[in-house]
C-alpha cells in the first residue's frame, strides 16, 4: 500500500494513503454489489466520524468478547478449540447484528497452541475455568524488581531468555541461552551455538516449531472467518492494529499491579528510564500491526490510568507523557490510535484535549465516564465513543436499553464524530436487549 515516497509524505498525506487502501481493499472480492456497497457505505461513515463530520448515520462498533458463541449456543471453549464452531457463531452474530465493526475471531485465541506452549499467564475454559467461562489473566511478578537494567539495555534479550521462560512452561531452558550479541567476530561464533545443542534448548525448539506449524493452520482459519464476513457482509475490520499504554505494558504483563504501584515510589527514575524505551517499541507495535491487516486503527486499551488508580501527579509523570508519546508516533504514520477508555477518566479529560495532539486524528471510546463531560471537553477535537453499560444487556429489558442509547445520542451524539458502542467487552448478553442497541442506534442516529 505504501508509495516509493512514503517517508516523505505528511502524516495527513499517510492518513488519507492509509483510509483509501482500507476502504477499497487490494484482494478482496466481494461477494455482491451488495456486500462491497455495505463496505464501502460502512467505511466512509467511519472515516466521516474520525474526521468530526456528520454522516450519514453514527456507526455501531460494540467491543465484543465472547458473546457470538453463547449466542449461537456454543461453550467458549469449544470457540477456542474448536475453530468450526467459532466461525460457525462469530458469522452468525455478523448476519444477524449487522454491526459496522468487525469482531474479529483473532481475539479469541488458539487453545491448542497453549496447550502445547505450556502458556502460564492465563487460565482459559477447559484448562483453569469452566467450559461457558472466557479466560483469565494470572497477574504475577514476571519480571523482578532487580530487572529493570536488563529490560532497559536489552529489550528482546530480557524477553527471550527472562520473560518468555517464565510464561511458557516449554521455553524454561531458554534461559540458558547466551545473548546473540556475543557474536562480534569468528572465534566466539562455535561457542555461542554450543547452547543450541543441549537436549533441553534443542526440544523447546523443536516444540516451538511444531506450535508454529499450528499457528499457521489457525490463522487460515481464522481468515476464512473473517474474511468471509467482509466479503459477504461487507463489514470492516476496524481493531486491526494493537499496542499499549507504555506503563500498561510494564505494568499488566511483566511487573503486575502491586509492585508497579511500589515502583512509582521505591525506583521512579528506573521506571521512567523503562517507559522510555516502551515507546519505540509500542510505535513499531502498533504500525506495523495495522499495515499488515491494511486498517488504519491501532486499538489501545487502557488499562491503569483510570481515576483512583493513581494520583493525578503520579498520573501526570508516569502515565500521560509516555502514551501521548506513542499517540503521536501513531499519528505521525498515518494511523488513528482506537483508544478504549477503560473505568473513568472523569478527572483526566483535560489530558486527552491536549493540544499537541493533532485535531480529528484519535477516537476515544469510553467506559464509565461522564459523557456529558466528555462531549463538554473532547467535542470538536476528538472522535469518541461509548458508553452503553455492558450491566445493562444482562439486567435492563429491550425498553431500557432504547432508552439509554436515545438519551445518550441526543446528548452528545447530535454534531457528529461520536461512534455508539458498549462500555466494556460483551461476553454474556441477553441477545434481545443487546440487539436494542442496534436498534436505537439506527433508529436515533441519524443526521
Amino acid at each position: 500500500m505504501f508509495t516509493e515516497n512514503w517517508a516523505s509524505l505528511s502524516p495527513r498525506e499517510k492518513f488519507e494513503e492509509r483510509f483509501k487502501s482500507w476502504m477499497n481493499p487490494p484482494g478482496v472480492e466481494f461477494a455482491t454489489p451488495e456486500a462491497r456497497q455495505a463496505y464501502q457505505e460502512r467505511t466512509q461513515i467511519l472515516k466521516d466520524a474520525v474526521e468530526l463530520k456528520k454522516p450519514d448515520r453514527v456507526p455501531i462498533c460494540p467491543f465484543i468478547g465472547f458473546f457470538p458463541a453463547n449466542y449461537a449456543g456454543i461453550t467458549a471453549e469449544e470457540a477456542m478449540y474448536d475453530y468450526e464452531k467459532l466461525g460457525m457463531a462469530w458469522t452468525k452474530y455478523h448476519q444477524d447484528f449487522q454491526p459496522d465493526s468487525l469482531a474479529s475471531s483473532f481475539m479469541i485465541g488458539p487453545a491448542p497452541i497453549f496447550e502445547k506452549l505450556d502458556y502460564r499467564m492465563y487460565r482459559w475454559p477447559g484448562h483453569g475455568t469452566p467450559a461457558h467461562t472466557p479466560y483469565q489473566f494470572i497477574e504475577a511478578e514476571y519480571m523482578t524488581e532487580d530487572e529493570y537494567d536488563l529490560l532497559i539495555n536489552d529489550p528482546s534479550g530480557f524477553w527471550m531468555r527472562r520473560y518468555l521462560p517464565r510464561v511458557f512452561g516449554v521455553l524454561k531452558a531458554w534461559e540458558g541461552l547466551p545473548p546473540l550479541t556475543d557474536i562480534v567476530e569468528l572465534p566466539f561464533v562455535g561457542a555461542c551455538v554450543i547452547p543450541y545443542g543441549i537436549p533441553d534448548i534443542q526440544e523447546s525448539f523443536k516444540t516451538l516449531l511444531e506450535a508454529g506449524n499450528m499457528a499457521l493452520e489457525w490463522i487460515g482459519a481464522i481468515g476464512a472467518i473473517d474474511g468471509g464476513v467482509t466479503a459477504t457482509l461487507g463489514i470492516p475490520p476496524v481493531l486491526a492494529g494493537f499496542c499499549k499504554a507504555p506503563f500498561d505494558y510494564l505494568a499488566d504483563t511483566l511487573r503486575g499491579t502491586q509492585p508497579i504501584m511500589l515502583d512509582m515510589y521505591r525506583r521512579p527514575e528506573k521506571l521512567l528510564k523503562a517507559l522510555e524505551v516502551m515507546i519505540p517499541l509500542n510505535i513499531d507495535l502498533g504500525v506495523r500491526t495495522a499495515t499488515q491487516n491494511n486498517a488504519p486503527f491501532v486499538f489501545m486499551p487502557l488499562h491503569k490510568g483510570a481515576d483512583g488508580f493513581m494520583s493525578d501527579r503520579d498520573f501526570a509523570r508516569f502515565y500521560w507523557p509516555s502514551l501521548k508519546a506513542v499517540l503521536l508516533g501513531l499519528i505521525e504514520e498515518g494511523l488513528v490510535p482506537y483508544v478504549f477508555v477503560e473505568g473513568g477518566y472523569n478527572t483526566r479529560l483535560e489530558y486527552l484535549a491536549d493540544p499537541d495532539l493533532p485535531e480529528g486524528s484519535i477516537v476515544f471510546m469510553f467506559d464509565t465516564t461522564d459523557m456529558e463531560a466528555v462531549k463538554k471537553t473532547l467535542g470538536g477535537k476528538q472522535c469518541f465513543g461509548g458508553n452503553v453499560p455492558g450491566s445493562l444487556f444482562r439486567t435492563g429489558s429491550p425498553a431500557q436499553v432504547e432508552e439509554y442509547v436515545k438519551n445518550l445520542l441526543e446528548k452528545v451524539g447530535q454534531d457528529g464524530g461520536f461512534i455508539l458502542s458498549t462500555g466494556t467487552v460483551i461476553d454474556e448478553a441477553d441477545p434481545e436487549a443487546f440487539k436494542a442497541m442496534f436498534e436505537a442506534g439506527r433508529k436515533y442516529g441519524t443526521y
